[in-house]
């Protein structure tokens, strides 16, 4: 999927959400109109604390525990959660457009949670920026997204826990990006058209042999293309080959934390499918 296409398919959601900032309506009150549920996934997670499977989605964020396929609704926040991810026991990293009650500008800019999604703080950007795509290793954190007052992407980099950023070139705009957690400096990203791989934080970049997709780097590297097949390498460079099919077109890809061993997908119809064999057969981990 091209990153227009991401771009106004968020936006068209976004205001059927109530994401603009215009809708006060109470918890209640959203009660009787009917809970959306998740609304196309942006971000998955695994919490290493207990487990649980996380979607980031249009419509607010949502938890599945470890076992258990429903996934339900983090507190009754309908904040849009475009980027994400995980980056310790409860604690979540995030980015995207606030919910309709909230007195918040319409670009979050990186915000943090440390109750596993039932609070958010601003950590840096409110206002300014909206990360699509959103990674993170230790003190360092990557995004790409939209400026809001120029409408441009770009793509930032943190070394201090995303309090302060320096902006890096890409070779084309990003849909997905993996970090080597052994050295968050390696770096492999796709764009519409190609796969790229950087071993300086993004200083500099080389194409790479491979499909664009949603990439996931683990002891190797993993690329689902926008049919769902998956493609797995040695390493960075190294010749993929196709391993397996997800099932249908993947919206968002995930590794969980070190040591889990699997491979996490959520397809457009709200489906998270897994894999325990590095991507050669899935089931189905969570439904929406």
């Amino acid at each position: 999927m091209s990153v227009c296409r991401i771009l106004v398919l968020a936006s068209s959601l976004a205001l059927l959400a109530g994401c603009g900032g215009n809708d006060d309506s109470s918890p209640a009150e959203r009660a009787k109109i009917g809970d959306p549920g998740p609304v196309h996934v942006h971000g998955l997670g695994i919490d290493p604390r207990d487990g649980a499977l996380f979607l980031a989605t249009h419509t607010g964020l949502f938890r599945a525990p470890a076992g258990e396929v429903t996934a339900e609704r983090v507190g009754d926040r309908f904040q849009d959660t475009m980027g994400f991810t995980v980056v310790g026991p409860n604690a979540f990293l995030g980015s995207g457009h606030p919910d309709g009650r909230d007195d918040l500008p319409p670009f979050l800019g990186l915000i943090r949670s440390d109750d596993g999604g039932r609070s958010w703080r601003s950590v840096s950007l409110l206002g300014e920026r909206d990360f699509h795509v959103l990674e993170s290793a230790g003190r360092r954190v990557y995004g790409f997204g939209s400026d809001f007052e120029t409408g441009e992407m770009g793509f930032l980099v943190s070394s201090d826990g995303g309090r302060s950023w320096a902006e890096r070139d890409v070779p084309e705009p990003l849909i997905s990006l993996a970090l080597d957690r052994r050295d968050p400096d390696r770096l492999v990203a796709s764009g519409p058209r190609r796969l790229y791989f950087s071993q300086n934080g993004g200083g500099r970049w080389r194409q790479i042999d491979g499909r664009p997709g949603l990439v996931a780097w683990t002891d190797r590297l993993v690329v689902i293309d926008a049919k769902g097949t998956v493609h797995v390498a040695p390493a960075p460079g190294e010749r993929p080959r196709a391993v397996g099919q997800v099932g249908g077109q993947p919206a968002a890809l995930d590794t969980g934390p070190e040591g889990d061993g699997g491979l996490y997908v959520a397809l457009h119809d709200g489906v998270v499918m897994q894999s325990r064999d590095g991507g050669a057969s899935w089931s189905v981990r969570a439904s929406a």
